[in-house]
């Protein structure tokens, strides 16, 4: 027994080491290009990197590209300044004199202050590769671009990009706390350590930086939207700025999501009125000292009058009343206030047309600095909504759109959901507001209402809610859906196909055996999980608190709108929520192009239309198939969806790296077992209701429907924030 020990030890310290890849590094590997003529052209041309700037941002830039370049080409590139050999020239015409001598001028007046150019040039007696921008953030930008073209293996010859954002703010929105626990964080704890800030500066800090500017994200919400008043503290103030001293040279502003009680809960005031001169004069105050420690200091997030959260209506006044009082605050700092839009009373007849009736009201009464955050549909991130009326709706307000990378919704850092088709089917959507082409993008970029709005701030912002976990977000997966916002946000014209394919190039491997199947994967995932979950238009069908499981049949809420049995409205006389002019008329909040197409069964999208129709269960679908027979069809089919997903995916082993392989092939097996409780749990319950049998050729549910109600009791996966969750059982 000895022997055998020592011979297995001797093994080990024997075996050549290898490198287990854990998805630390996201799509920044820069592993070793794999095409052998690509590589040559490569090696060739990158000799060297100069980089005449002398910033922290040009130096960060230099370093990205020795860093990627040495990684890509399996050689060590060096940075010099021998303009006769082939390299890549890096600058600006005010920090580069190189770059100065391009006369670029005309090309770079297009790109604006974060663009940037890629073009080859004659400079000396060689051929460079010269990234130019306005800016030094623009420089980086472009270098984490050409990087990009290198890791997807993309011939550089006649290389010429110009490019710029599309939208102004492209900001990331954590939900942390203080206690470092993370409200519908899936991956560790939060990332800021406030225990050891600001003296310990965790490596995580900058890679986490890095991984933003890859994307072009230029603002971070460092904390939860249920905000704690004492992130605006001196003791807390110390540690923040160190964070933004870390994002700065990146190009990422710092945000605050702030408690709108905060002078009442430093025990200064006792009133947080906005018209009240003493909480001006807090405000003030208090922007005064975050930019004493923060100079570039981007603003606050606020949500106010929301879910228990305090605001401006507690004290007799409006969303604008208190949204103006805090943009005048940090107006002479050049800072805005991003105010969510995610509003809703238990008054509501219909809680989809809580924030129209709040805000439309008020278009045009908001300052310049004050941009309406708006989630993307009118609920709450469910795996598929319509897009909220309220883009359609104002035509003199700044708007930006709210999207959900964490998976609140979709199966949490356990279920494969890429969220990229979900962001494209936003934007695309046409609102028909001045005809065809008014697109939600076009609305978003401020294009549509050019004549009312003449100098729009515009954006997008993501709810990212990243870990301690070593790959950042537990499931491997979910880190593409933060690409595929940070490249939308950029340029909300990519597809979420090209996304995917980038994402797996840079991530996985170029090899198109491997590309061809799994991008399929990930462009079925989020069909797969509407089918599994909420088909057809169903929704907010998960059991309260976790927001994990199914739970179709809860009923016995506080609030009615917060119960499953108010969406669905299944009786023995159909199911659907009737919001047409026989409904609580939530279509008429559309522009009447569209409250048109919606309200006609022979229009409405059939993934629509249980939102819009309250039908009966033999209603005929377009397939032929009754109503009831169609959802049941929906449902098994995206069981079917995640088992050939698993399928896939096994073929895979060995293609790539074993630890990231038997990981998801784990996960996918925690989704499918998953799928088939919620296949089944639905299909069970709404089979109670309309008495119908489940069609022939199915396989049967395994349990009655009180089975699956017990395992909605006892069941869940932990969401250790949530008062709810911490209460339940794990079994």
């Amino acid at each position: 027994m000895r022997k055998f020990s020592l011979f297995i030890l001797i093994s080990c310290l024997l075996a050549p080491l290898s490198y287990a890849e854990d998805g630390y590094d996201m799509w920044l590997r820069y592993q070793p290009v794999a095409n052998d003529s690509l590589r040559q052209e490569y090696q060739s041309q990158f000799q060297q990197v100069i980089a005449e700037g002398n910033s922290q941002t040009i130096k960060i830039a230099a370093s990205e590209l020795q860093r990627g370049l040495s990684g890509l080409l399996k050689k060590t590139v060096a940075q010099t300044s021998n303009v006769n050999a082939m390299g890549v020239v890096i600058g600006t015409p005010a920090n580069s004199k190189l770059i100065a001598s391009l006369n670029l001028k005309k090309r770079l007046a297009s790109v604006g202050d974060e663009g940037y150019l890629i073009q080859k040039s004659r400079i000396g007696n060689a051929d460079q590769i010269v990234i130019a921008a306005n800016t030094d953030v623009g420089v980086l930008y472009g270098s984490f671009h050409l990087l990009r073209l290198l890791q997807t293996e993309q011939s550089l010859n006649n290389i010429s990009i110009a490019s710029s954002p599309k939208l102004q703010y492209r900001v990331v929105n954590h939900w942390d706390n203080v206690n470092r626990l993370v409200e519908r964080g899936y991956a560790g704890l939060s990332l800021w350590d406030w225990g050891t800030l600001p003296e310990l500066k965790s490596p995580r800090y900058e890679d986490y930086a890095r991984i933003n500017a890859s994307l072009g994200i230029n603002g971070t919400v460092i904390n939860n939207v249920n905000a704690d008043p004492r992130l605006m503290s001196d003791q807390f103030l110390k540690k923040i700025a160190t964070l933004a001293e870390v994002f700065r040279p990146y190009g990422i502003k710092l945000y605050l999501s702030i408690n709108y009680n905060a002078p009442r809960a430093y025990g200064d005031l006792d009133t947080a009125d906005p018209l009240d001169p003493r909480v001006q004069a807090w405000w003030k105050a208090r922007a005064e000292k975050i930019y004493s420690y923060i100079p570039d200091f981007g603003g606050y997030l606020v949500k106010a009058d929301s879910e228990g959260q305090p605001g401006p209506q507690g004290y007799g006044r409006n969303h604008a009343d208190g949204a103006n009082m805090l943009a005048d605050t940090l107006k002479p700092f050049k800072g805005v206030v991003f105010w969510r839009a995610f509003v809703y009373h238990p008054d509501i007849g219909d809680r989809f047309r809580g924030a129209y009736d709040e805000f439309t009201p008020l278009d045009g009464k908001f300052k310049e600095n004050v941009i309406l955050q708006i989630k993307n549909g009118p609920i709450d991130f469910q795996p598929r909504e319509p897009v909220s009326p309220l883009f359609g709706s104002l035509k003199k307000t700044n708007m930006m759109m709210e999207v959900q990378v964490t998976q609140e919704y979709f199966g949490f850092a356990t279920h494969l959901a890429y969220q990229g088709p979900l962001f494209e089917e936003a934007l695309k959507t046409d609102l028909l507001v001045k005809g065809k082409g008014s697109t939600l993008a076009n609305i978003l970029s401020g294009q549509l209402n050019k004549a009312t709005n003449k100098n729009p701030r515009t954006g997008m912002a993501a709810v990212i809610n990243p870990g301690t976990d070593r790959n950042w977000t537990g499931h491997p997966f979910v880190q593409s859906s933060w690409y595929a916002f940070g490249r939308m946000a950029w340029d909300y014209s990519l597809t979420s196909d090209a996304i995917a394919d980038e994402w797996l190039r840079m991530t996985f491997s170029n090899q198109e055996k491997f590309i061809a199947p799994i991008k399929k994967i990930m462009m079925d995932s989020r069909e797969a999980g509407v089918n599994y979950r909420s088909p057809l238009g169903l929704t907010h069908l998960y059991s309260q608190g976790d927001h994990y499981g199914p739970a179709p049949w809860t009923a016995d809420m506080g609030r009615a709108d917060w119960n499953a049995v108010y969406y669905h409205r299944a009786a023995e006389d159909g199911i659907g929520f009737n919001r047409t002019a026989t409904g609580s008329n939530a279509l008429a909040q559309y522009p009447a192009e569209l409250a048109k197409q919606y309200a006609d069964l022979n229009t409405v999208p059939e993934d629509l239309m249980l939102w819009f129709h309250h039908l009966p269960w033999d209603y005929k679908m377009k397939s032929g198939k009754t109503l009831w027979a169609e959802l049941v069809d929906k449902y098994y089919s995206g069981v079917t969806q995640v088992r050939t997903m698993q399928t896939e995916w096994n073929k895979m082993e060995g293609q790539i790296d074993a630890e990231r392989f038997a990981h998801v092939k784990a996960l996918l097996a925690v989704q499918e077992r998953d799928a088939v409780r919620w296949r089944d749990s639905c299909v069970v319950y709404f089979q109670s209701i309309s008495k119908l049998p489940i069609p022939d050729g199915y396989e049967k549910p395994a349990h009655d429907l009180e089975y699956y109600k017990m395992l909605a009791r006892t069941t869940y996966v932990p969401d250790p924030w949530h008062p709810a969750g911490a209460s339940r059982v794990l079994k």
